[in-house]
């Protein structure tokens, strides 16, 4: 199909769209993990409710994601992403008014079906559209303003949740959500492969719905009942046969949501390999992070979201030229470089122990989340134009579509995994540092019972003023020491990207 420069009319109002409405979708995630303890608070939910509050969106994404790209290869990328934009200010404004963690988690599915068919779209049009030379350039440009307003997400989130209003993360996405309509309406055409035949891979999607929610009731189960309870390893293994079957049926289906033949070219499969680390690492880290400032250090939720400013500013100068660096030089080494400097930013964050609030951000959490920005700023459009790179046009939606389902499904793993981890660290430490105050067996079974609560946990009625500041220094000791190991997993995990990319991605990028 024809394409078009970067700096014709039509160009920018293909970069305009696609940029409101990436911001909408991805401002949810960051403003969500600053307003998690706000909205933990106002709707009574336990850690559990939070993780699947998070994961009910990414679960739908991670299945549906794949069919997304490819509808909008076949019938119409315009038509598809303002499809996916209408579904999901549906299901925010259901968010929105949702009365209790049940209902928003339901809501939450369909913002997940909206955004699945949203979020290829974006990529998908850009790299379609724009003419190949600029391709970098613009994905560039997509990267730095969407990181933008994604990472000024937890200030307007911490804003809203001090001032009372967490609802309103939902409600924001009605007007930009309106805008983004309208302009693809009047000024973006619609773009298609002629040629192309692809049906609906319903088999493949269910098995991987199926398959991704069985995993995680497994993981998110297994503090409360342990790995020996059949709830806990029976829905681990039929997740892990869920996905096998997936796999299976993608190889002989006419039409599969997850071409196979795709991962035979080793710079698709390796980008693919290093989104999954790198992302699987940030999720938990950024999420941890948020409820560790908020929760044990003391930190008000606008001061939260003002932390991560830092990261902000560093996208906004690095990302841009980061992806007209790569088109020029070859992406390898800043591939390989970016997750691993990221991965140090998240061990750097592990370092810190408690500390006396916001006042002492700037020789604790600073130092950590400026090297994790200059990591993520070198990584995001190398990474992003690498995988649209590697595959044909006609298979441009499908490429973005199987990049951003493993971004998703390394979220769902990570938030599963590593929410289930921090629960058992923290009840571990919980349960070795209570024994010291000697309380009655009833009373001790009363404070460990709040462990599933993670960093909202409250001691028990019925304690001694001495007793009751006690244990909630406890608390606050035991939610410091898992943020610490899991925020040094997730380091691990950036630095296993940075081997991806060294052994995968070679400096042509092909």
């Amino acid at each position: 199909m024809t394409t078009v420069s970067l700096r014709s009319a039509e160009g920018k109002w293909i970069m305009v769209t696609t940029i409101l409405a990436s911001a909408m979708a991805f401002i949810d995630g960051t403003a969500l993990n600053v307003v998690l303890p706000a909205l933990q608070r106002g709707l009574q939910a336990s850690a559990a409710d939070l993780f699947w509050v998070l994961n009910a969106y990414m679960l739908m994404l991670a299945s549906l994601i794949l069919i997304g790209g490819t509808l909008g290869d076949a019938i119409g990328r315009k038509k598809v992403f303002m499809t996916g934009i209408l579904i999901f200010i549906l299901g925010s404004a259901a968010c929105g008014f949702a009365g209790n963690a049940v209902w928003l988690i339901i809501f939450r599915v369909i913002q997940g079906i909206g955004g699945s068919l949203m979020i290829p779209g974006s990529l998908s049009l850009i790299s379609s559209s724009i003419n190949e030379d600029e391709r970098g350039k613009a994905i560039g440009t997509w990267s730095a303003v969407t990181t933008l307003v994604t990472m000024g997400g937890p200030v307007l989130g911490g804003a809203l949740a001090d001032a009372g209003l967490w609802r309103y993360i939902f409600f924001i996405n009605l007007p930009v959500g309106l805008v983004a309509l309208l302009f693809l309406a009047w000024k973006v055409p619609e773009s298609r492969e002629t040629d192309s035949a692809a049906g609906l891979d319903i088999p493949g999607a269910a098995l991987t719905a199926s398959g991704l929610a069985a995993l995680t009731f497994g993981f998110l189960r297994m503090p409360s009942l342990g790995f020996s309870h059949p709830q806990v390893y029976g829905s681990i293994a039929g997740g892990l046969v869920l996905l096998l079957l997936f796999v299976y049926t993608e190889s002989r289906s006419r039409h599969p949501m997850l071409p196979l033949h795709l991962f035979r070219n080793l710079t698709f499969t390796g980008a693919n390999l290093l989104t999954f680390f790198l992302y699987a690492g940030l999720s938990s880290g950024m999420l941890f992070l948020s409820l560790n400032m908020v929760q044990a250090q003391g930190y008000s939720q606008l001061q939260s979201g003002l932390t991560f400013l830092p990261f902000t500013i560093l996208m906004i100068l690095i990302a841009r030229y980061a992806g007209s660096l790569a088109d020029k030089h070859g992406p390898r080494w800043f591939l390989v470089l970016g997750p691993a400097v990221a991965g140090a930013g998240m061990i750097l964050l592990s370092c810190i122990t408690e500390t006396n609030g916001f006042s002492d951000y700037w020789t604790t959490f600073f130092p950590g989340i400026v090297v994790l920005g200059l990591g993520m700023s070198f990584t995001v459009a190398p990474l992003t134009a690498t995988v649209m790179g590697s595959v044909s046009n006609h298979l441009s939606g499908t490429a973005s579509g199987v990049n951003n389902a493993v971004t998703r499904i390394a979220g769902v793993f990570a938030v599963a995994i590593y929410g289930a981890l921090a629960v058992l660290f923290f009840s571990g430490s919980v349960q070795h540092n209570i024994g010291n105050l000697h309380l009655p067996a009833s009373t001790t079974q009363a404070v460990l019972a709040q462990t599933v609560n993670l960093g909202d946990a409250a001691p028990p009625a019925g304690l001694t003023t001495e007793q009751h500041d006690a244990v909630a220094g406890i608390y606050r000791e035991g939610f410091v020491a898992a943020y610490r190991k899991i925020m040094a997993l997730s380091g691990a995990l950036g630095l296993l990207a940075g081997g991806m990319g060294f052994l995968f991605i070679r400096s042509g990028g092909k």
